[in-house]
């Protein structure tokens, strides 16, 4: 029987794209059309993601890549947790983490740019699920590919997405930390804003690296054809 084959690699790599042409294209359309200011976000944090894809074209543009990016998500850690379980190892918990994330990601996508009390609580509380549920699902990830393959924890590849991890932790670990000690409310939006932007990028970077590895032992998802 005919089958039709894709490169498992792609799906992380679409997803790490996306993000990226997603967020710098709506900041660039939202300072094009002066609904942001003009700065480096990652350093001056002068806006958010959110606020730089909530206006205009950025905003329809941004849904439009977003929506089907957490679509991509979802397949990518149920294939995760294939991969995983294929060496032995169970990963339900795995899939799960990465559906939440995926769900997340689409609820925040579709009520960016909406007004409302209830949209603004879907909005936060979306982003915030995705991001915690989406790196719990990178670090039980690595631990059951440890796990399932022991010499897999000193190969390049998975000590660099795990100091990815480490990364992503530590800018929580600030941004709670300015939350708690800075006094100006300014400074500390600011702070949160390029931190925002700082883990987006890490979390690119983590889908990258996985793509990398997954390209490395050259698999494959296989459809069949029918006749």
């Amino acid at each position: 029987m005919p089958r039709t084959t894709i490169p498992l690699w792609a799906i992380p790599l679409a997803i790490a794209l996306i993000m990226l042409v997603a967020a710098h294209l709506a900041w660039w359309l939202s300072l094009r059309a002066g609904y942001i200011e003009a700065c480096n976000p990652y350093w001056d944090g002068c806006t958010s993601i959110s606020r730089a894809a909530r206006h205009g074209l950025g905003n329809h543009l941004f849904r439009l890549l977003m929506l089907p990016c957490a679509l991509l998500l979802a397949i990518h850690w149920w294939l995760a947790s294939r991969w995983i379980s294929a060496r032995g190892t169970p990963a339900a918990l795995l899939a799960g983490f990465g559906l939440a994330a995926a769900l997340a990601l689409g609820v925040y996508a579709t009520f960016l740019g909406t007004d409302g009390a209830a949209y603004a609580f879907l909005r936060r509380y979306g982003i915030t699920l995705f991001f915690g549920c989406g790196f719990l699902a990178q670090l039980l990830f690595l631990r059951r590919w440890r796990r399932s393959e022991p010499a897999a924890a000193a190969g390049r590849q998975w000590r660099a997405m795990a100091a990815v991890c480490v990364a992503m932790l530590l800018l929580g670990v600030t941004n709670v930390l300015a939350d708690a000690l800075l006094q100006d409310r300014q400074r500390q939006d600011r702070l949160e804003n390029a931190l925002e932007w700082q883990l987006g990028l890490l979390l690119a970077g983590w889908y990258l690296l996985q793509a990398w590895q997954w390209r490395k032992e050259r698999l494959v998802v296989a459809f069949a054809e029918r006749s």
